[in-house]
């Protein structure tokens, strides 16, 4: 069960990975969003270190 929810946290860390590429390639990326993501993402990784 371990391996899925470790799975379950990569999948959502590489889809907040993706939302913040493309929110940067847009014609004006919205920083505070941006940002949002960015806290998402680290709190994400730091639950997937802690498994």
């Amino acid at each position: 069960m371990q391996t899925a929810h470790r799975s379950a946290l990569e999948a959502r860390h590489a889809l907040l990975d993706q939302r913040i590429d493309n929110e940067r390639h847009r014609p004006q990326p919205d920083s505070m969003l941006i940002a949002d993501l960015k806290k998402q993402k680290l709190r994400l990784k730091e639950e997937i270190s802690s498994h």
